[in-house]
């Protein structure tokens, strides 16, 4: 069985945004020569995420607008019990639960197994710092 893990080094400019990262994400499984087998792809930070969805503009300013609404940015320690810690990102991690942590796709005669329209994206809900993001992909 093979294996290959590669780290992407991500940098939202905004506090939150989403990132395509499908063609990171492809390249990976070219290189690592797997025809058959699994990608795993996680957020390796605790208030960002990884999820599977259609690359829609309207639906990613969808899913930014529900998220706030869930979960309202705000800085004071009145709202979130963890920014009585120091910390002002409490939404994130709740952001975060909501969208996941990662995504398996099956990898099929060397190529992503995806249904129609679906797409691997990097969600961030604290950004302005790098962060990375795994991919480990096994197989044969």
């Amino acid at each position: 069985m093979k294996s290959h893990t590669h780290y992407l080094t991500l940098n939202v400019p905004a506090r939150m945004g989403f990132v395509n990262i499908t063609s990171d994400v492809t390249a990976e499984v070219r290189r690592s020569g797997v025809q058959e087998g699994l990608c795993l792809v996680n957020a390796m930070h605790i208030t960002a995420s990884v999820f599977i969805n259609d690359d829609e503009h309207g639906l990613l300013e969808d899913y930014q607008r529900w998220l706030e609404q869930l979960a309202p940015f705000d800085p004071s320690p009145e709202r979130y019990h963890h920014n009585r810690t120091g910390e002002d990102n409490a939404d994130a991690h709740h952001k975060r639960q909501i969208m996941g942590r990662e995504v398996v796709v099956a990898i099929t005669r060397g190529q992503l197994d995806f249904g129609p329209w679906e797409q691997i994206f990097y969600g961030e809900f604290d950004g302005r710092r790098a962060k990375r993001v795994l991919i480990k992909i096994i197989g044969e």
